[in-house]
């Protein structure tokens, strides 16, 4: 009775849970509380605008792209945030050797500001700086061996004077990451053409010990203090990056100093009448088809579809809580991903009531058969979900847009419904279908 106490204990602490997990799902009641995680919709469910251009990768080594790539998605999105917009969509794609970059700029109607805020190919561009008397200047070091410095924070150079020069992306053929021989910190790597040899040899040699303010799209990346003369065309910049820091860091040179431009190629609008009603239809179509699964489970298996039933209850709420925790970016996509893994949840309770009915057949008990049955049905639940979690890993990382949605919706769905099977519904059994046993014994005796 002792084991009965602590397995109630569990399945009571597990309602619970899935309440919490149902009043945090739905805003109207939790939005009046806190405002710590509203759901955030996609394009098609928002409505707003949907840009789509062409990256001209013609001029860039083919080795280059990928950074060149990156580098620009990086901009993009930075110029989106500083637009205002919440939570956008910034992706690649690929298609009939055309790489193109894809900007969802959910609630957003209005597309000629948009379309001017994200604008032209990034633009690089060095200023040495004219520093304070009163302050002392510290940041990362550009030389051409790279002797580590302090890192540095462009917020702390409110007073500074900026004086542009000559020097520009276009002088700068890349950049890449690279570890310093000594210490095997990462650094970046630059380096310019024979024109942008000589005037960063210049610039530099006016300003060694002298900070050199580094600008992409007007916004200050980094500003190095510079060692010494550079004249060889190459130079490092070093200090306490971390190993992403210094891939970004590259990504956004190459970005503004390769010729990659950008061309609009197409422009949609999304009416936020249109994604409110899809969202609707959406979410009645997934409360319909719940419904009806449950019903039928219930139908069919009786005492064993009431367990079932409790139990895709308990699973939508916490898995719509997954999602919101996260956040995911819901789309039409992504709730068709969530409507399967619905079915992949009632799919293992099948497995595992079929099983417990052969064992009763066999002549085990309550308790005996609902264990037994768990255990052969096991295999067959790990088996099925994670080839399903292999698929839906790689829809995620292969492709891009919705369906991407989709897989993610589906992978977090498949995981949170292993926990549901074996989890909630072997407890609410073992509470509720052993007592049965346990009654009859009682009678008997």
């Amino acid at each position: 009775m002792a084991a009965r106490q602590k397995l109630a204990a569990v399945l009571v602490f597990l309602v619970i849970l899935s309440i919490g997990a149902a009043v945090f799902d739905y805003d109207p009641v939790w939005s009046k509380v806190s405002s710590f995680r509203n759901w955030t919709l996609g394009l098609d469910l928002a409505g707003g605008s949907l840009l789509t251009y062409n990256i001209d990768l013609s001029k860039v080594p083919a080795a280059d792209q990928a950074s060149v790539v990156a580098g620009l998605r990086d901009v993009i999105e930075k110029r989106v945030n500083l637009f205002g917009v919440s939570e956008p969509q910034v992706y690649t794609e690929q298609s009939a050797g055309v790489t193109r970059l894809v900007v969802e700029l959910a609630g957003v109607n209005d597309v000629t500001d948009a379309i001017k805020q994200i604008g032209e190919t990034p633009f690089l561009d060095f200023r040495t700086v004219v520093v304070p008397t009163s302050t002392s200047p510290s940041g990362v070091s550009v030389s051409s061996t790279g002797p580590v410095a302090l890192s540095f924070s462009s917020s702390s150079a409110p007073n500074y004077q900026f004086i542009p020069t000559d020097l520009n992306g276009r002088y700068v053929t890349g950049a890449q990451v690279t570890l310093n021989q000594y210490t095997q910190a990462p650094e970046v790597a630059i380096e310019f053409n024979s024109e942008g040899a000589k005037l960063f040899g210049d610039i530099t040699a006016a300003n060694v010990g002298k900070p050199l303010a580094i600008f992409l799209d007007n916004q200050l990346i980094e500003m190095p203090t510079v060692q010494q003369a550079i004249t060889g065309g190459n130079a490092v910049i070093s200090g306490s990056f971390t190993l992403a820091q210094a891939q970004t860091l590259a990504q956004r040179f190459n970005a503004g100093a390769l010729p990659a431009p950008i061309t609009l190629v197409n422009q949609q609008t999304v009416s936020a009448d249109f994604g409110a009603n899809a969202l609707n239809r959406a979410v009645f179509a997934g409360l319909l088809g719940t419904l009806a699964v449950m019903l039928f489970m219930i139908v069919y298996y009786r005492k064993f579809g009431i367990f079932a039933a409790v139990a895709l209850a308990m699973y939508v709420a916490l898995t719509l809580a997954v999602f919101k925790i996260v956040p995911v970016t819901m789309s039409l996509s992504g709730i068709a991903g969530f409507i399967l893994s619905i079915g992949m949840a009632v799919d293992a309770n099948v497995l595992v009531f079929e099983r417990t009915k052969e064992e009763l057949k066999r002549g085990l008990g309550h308790y005996a058969a609902v264990e037994e049955g768990f255990k052969r049905a096991w295999t067959s639940i790990r088996d099925s979900n994670i080839s399903t979690m292999i698929t839906a890993a790689v829809l995620y990382y292969g492709t891009s847009s919705f369906v991407q949605g989709f897989a993610l919706t589906l992978f977090i769905g498949v995981v949170v419904s292993m926990f549901s099977a074996i989890t909630i519904t072997r407890t609410m059994m073992r509470v509720f279908y052993g007592r049965a046993e346990d009654k009859k014994a009682a009678a008997g005796s």
